[in-house]
């Protein structure tokens, strides 16, 4: 049979369907030295008291902080009047959703070019990052010549949230692997976790997920170390010679292996990074990546992203003990969700106490939901996957689940 001539199809081919375009922008350039603004403003001291990790039996950790991109994308927005609580449920809802909306209409207007007139932020301010060595062992070889893994979380968790999955990989790891990890580096996004107490009187109103992006790329080729090495770090990171950063930005980071693993929104931050800039990387692993296409061609948020947004507006931030804060959230189907080890190191590193000895969330829920009303760098990120360097290997990890 000719299929050319005999085979009359009941409906003619769709046309194909082309996804609207959010029309990306690229990323604002990086200056190429420490500003003056964080020569004024000196080196603030790390926020929380050393303690002991759960790789502590291969790797010895030590924490660092390193400055911030600069300029941010985003003008100087002030933080919007928070939520009063309210023994009044409908009066409190009413509060938390005049917060969450003063917060959307925020990031729409950025998106419409509608704050482009103001001039762009220059606050200093400080990423935090958690260094595990490897520790010395007999018959080993140089730890300069095993991997290095570098992991960026998702919105609202500290950096140690990686520890958990970290300590299993590595106890499977030590029975079957034929190479070392020699180096784990914790991202933490500027607004979160302990990076999120440094910076407490900086944090503003909007948060661009594309300043992110260039923070992580300002700490590649400006502050990370050339190899892995046992030697002590200080804990502010001393910029690499200007020439250093010249030939990695030329030749890509040749004194290590690196293995970048990102979850949900660190995921996004991370391959919009290799996107920019692919001769920095080599390896990703997804995790539930928030790179999504553009749903629609018109400046709006979607409902999920107001759902989030509200959600975050309105969490509990106040607890007597850890004790009480871990019962409270195991009984959250949410939390409860979780593997016991990963909520357990939610509440210990993710939570701090204030001067009154009130435990309250190290990550205060207006940031959190300031970074969940980004929507358009995921479809930014998207738009822009297939102009990834083909060299740079991708590994998803995805929900068996679409609501999982």
């Amino acid at each position: 049979m000719d299929f050319t001539k005999d085979f009359n199809p009941t409906f003619p081919p769709p046309e194909p369907y082309q996804l609207p375009t959010c029309h990306p922008k690229e990323l604002v350039p990086i200056e190429s030295s420490e500003s003056e603004e964080l020569e004024a403003a000196g080196r603030p001291d790390l926020p929380s008291p050393p303690r002991k990790s759960l790789l502590d039996s291969w790797f010895t950790l030590s924490t660092h902080l390193v400055p911030c991109a600069n300029p941010r994308t985003t003008p100087d927005i002030p933080l919007p009047p928070l939520p009063k609580w309210s023994s009044n449920r409908d009066e409190f809802k009413a509060s938390v959703k005049k917060t969450a909306e003063t917060i959307l209409d925020v990031k729409e207007k950025q998106w419409r070019g509608e704050l482009d007139h103001l001039p762009r932020g220059r606050k200093p301010m400080w990423n935090c990052v958690n260094r595990y060595v490897r520790r010395p062992r007999a018959g080993e070889s140089d730890p300069a010549n095993g991997l290095t893994l570098f992991c960026a979380h998702a919105n609202g968790f500290p950096k140690e949230i990686w520890e958990p999955a970290l300590q299993r990989l590595i106890e499977t790891h030590e029975a079957q692997a034929k190479y070392a990890i020699s180096e784990v580096w914790l991202w933490e996004a500027r607004n979160h976790g302990d990076a999120a107490l440094v910076n407490r009187d900086q944090l503003d109103g909007i948060f661009d997920w594309r300043d992110n992006t260039r923070d992580i790329l300002n700490f590649l080729w400006n502050y990370l170390p050339p190899s892995a090495s046992a030697d002590p770090l200080p804990t502010h990171l001393p910029r690499l010679p200007h020439a250093e950063a010249e030939r990695r930005l030329a030749q890509g980071l040749q004194g290590r292996n690196i293995v970048y693993v990102a979850h949900s929104f660190g995921a996004c931050s991370t391959v919009r990074a290799a996107i920019s800039h692919p001769v920095l990387f080599k390896h990703i692993v997804l995790v539930d990546a928030m790179i999504l296409p553009a749903p629609y061609a018109e400046v709006a948020s979607t409902t999920s992203t107001r759902d989030y947004v509200l959600g975050a507006v309105g969490r509990r931030d106040g607890w007597s003990s850890r004790e009480e804060a871990l019962q409270q959230f195991s009984a959250i189907p949410f939390f409860a969700a979780w593997d016991p080890a990963v909520l357990q190191i939610y509440v210990e590193c993710g939570l701090h106490a204030d001067a009154n000895g009130q435990l309250k969330l190290k990550m205060p829920g207006v940031q959190e939901a300031v970074c969940f009303a980004e929507n358009y760098a995921p479809f930014e990120c998207f738009e822009l996957l297939s102009g990834l360097d083909e060299r740079v290997e991708l590994r998803w990890l995805v929900a068996g689940k679409l609501t999982a």
